[in-house]
């Protein structure tokens, strides 16, 4: 009899640790799904939504389409070289982790980042638009709360 008890707590015990390690990893599998396919429908300005699209999967030719070729940028309030800065940014595979906040008719982005060797924080992007839709301008820079 002591010995069926021993063998059903025994199946129990492994039965127990499967759950667990499948749950973690089904969540694992889910996270990276989701950072994979985040939610940009929250971004109204259909050439930022396209733009920031481009960013996500690291498309740099059709990133730079949607800007002028003298376009400007600051970075934190620094003047720099726009295509020198998403060079870079491009071979890190910068990106968007998670839109938080769309404002100024889906112009101005704050999110949450991952910026390779700088980690991950929140920034903003704000798109300068001309009236053909290009952007001449792009602000960008740490959030603050």
């Amino acid at each position: 009899m002591k010995s069926i008890i021993y063998l059903f707590c025994m199946t129990l015990t492994f039965s127990a640790c499967a759950q667990s390690t499948k749950e973690n990893t089904t969540k694992n599998k889910n996270l990276t799904k989701t950072q994979k396919t985040m939610d940009l429908t929250k971004i109204t300005n259909p050439q930022v939504k396209q733009a920031i699209e481009a960013l996500q999967n690291n498309d740099k030719a059709t990133w730079y389409s949607y800007f002028t070729k003298d376009a400007n940028f600051t970075d934190d309030g620094r003047t720099l070289d726009f295509k020198s800065f998403f060079d870079n940014a491009f071979s890190h595979k910068e990106r968007f982790l998670e839109i938080e906040k769309v404002e100024n008719g889906g112009k101005d982005i704050t999110g949450k980042f991952f910026a390779g060797q700088w980690g991950t924080f929140r920034v903003f992007f704000k798109f300068h638009q001309q009236a053909d839709g290009k952007f001449n301008r792009l602000d960008i820079g740490q959030a603050r709360n």
